[in-house]
């Protein structure tokens, strides 16, 4: 098993004038009534504990009266802009229940529970530093994965939607109860989760990092996994970093498909993924050109990790242009670029394992 550790905490990048350029064209920046600074004011905080009394390592945190009006008005506003496209008359029916602070991760994000006073319903959005690498990182999976994710931006703050489903540490802790077919289809899920993550470069897809979608079928389940966390976009200089399967918290699902499926099948949806990554890149052929062009010039990694990851993946697929590249877009495009030509040689996930 291979070490995937991150090499060390990762900077924050900031936003260049380009990518604004580009947030702003595609109705991703917005301006918000709160910034991220402004949420650091709490009084007081106490550790959150989930059902089973585990740390969750997250704190509950608590404003004094006076902020907690502006702040809690200025957050259900920002719920209006994430869901509703402003419609401002769903605010009545709001209210904020909780804000969570999570020390852990590099954005140390804000969790906040809006509840809906007609039904009790309750739904959350996060409010983290803007990260530039995160931003790539949320634009690749709108682009080239099969779902939608919606944040806004502005200045120094970033808003995330909440993305439902069971988060993967959970699922792996009772995945002995699933159905054999079952298994098989997610094991199938996760050849096309391992391959969307690679092609797109997206790393540290561990257990914890993603959710599982699940849809009940006429027979069975339908399964779909979706990354959670943005941070390790094309930032690590290992390749093996961005492929899931090499990670041990993956193993039980690693298992099921060495169990229940052969080489020629995993390279089957290997392919059947890469086809349809290069559909929707040419489906947004327009939009993924204009990110990319803002990509290749950024910096969003060390010059050491983007030597390193270039040598790995012209070794890995037996290509030297990635040998041309000077930064860490650069290599994501050429990768893209790969799949678009059909030139891309990627291993068979069970034979590495």
């Amino acid at each position: 098993m291979n070490n995937n550790k991150p090499s060390k905490k990762k900077i924050p990048f900031p936003v260049n004038h380009s990518l604004h350029q580009y947030l702003v064209k595609y109705s991703r920046s917005t301006k918000l009534p709160i910034r991220y600074e402004d949420l650091l004011r709490y009084s007081n905080s106490m550790t959150l504990y989930d059902q089973h009394g585990n740390d969750t390592l997250w704190e509950t945190v608590y404003f004094s009266e006076a902020d907690e009006v502006d702040i809690f008005g200025a957050l259900t506003r920002i719920y209006a802009l994430l869901k509703t496209d402003g419609d401002m008359d769903v605010l009545q029916h709001l209210t904020v229940s909780r804000i969570d602070y999570c020390h852990f991760g590099n954005t140390k994000p804000f969790r906040v529970r809006i509840i809906n006073r007609l039904n009790d319903n309750y739904d959350h959005f996060y409010i983290k530093k803007t990260d530039a690498s995160r931003i790539y990182g949320l634009e690749l999976e709108e682009l080239l994965s099969p779902n939608h994710v919606k944040y806004m931006v502005h200045g120094d703050t970033l808003i995330e939607e909440h993305i439902a489903g069971i988060p993967g540490e959970y699922f792996m802790e009772r995945h002995g109860e699933i159905s054999e077919f079952n298994q098989i289809r997610i094991a199938k899920e996760f050849v096309k989760f391992n391959e969307r993550c690679f092609v797109r470069l997206l790393g540290d897809m561990r257990s914890y990092n993603y959710v599982i979608d699940i849809t009940p079928d006429i027979e069975g389940n339908q399964y779909r996994m979706r990354a959670i966390d943005f941070d390790q976009q094309s930032y690590e200089g290992r390749k093996n970093f961005y492929l899931p399967q090499y990670f041990k918290e993956n193993n039980p699902i690693i298992f099921m498909g060495i169990a229940h499926m052969s080489s020629k099948t995993v390279h089957q949806y290997q392919l059947e993924e890469r086809t349809l990554i290069g559909t929707r890149v040419k489906d947004s052929q327009k939009r993924v050109k204009e990110l990319m062009d803002v990509m290749v010039k950024d910096t969003i990694s060390m010059p050491d990790k983007v030597d390193q990851l270039k040598h790995e993946m012209a070794e890995h697929h037996q290509n030297n242009s990635f040998l041309r590249c000077k930064t860490m877009g650069e290599i994501v495009k050429n990768n893209i670029q790969l799949v678009l030509q059909k030139d891309f040689k990627q291993s068979i996930l069970l034979s590495d394992k």
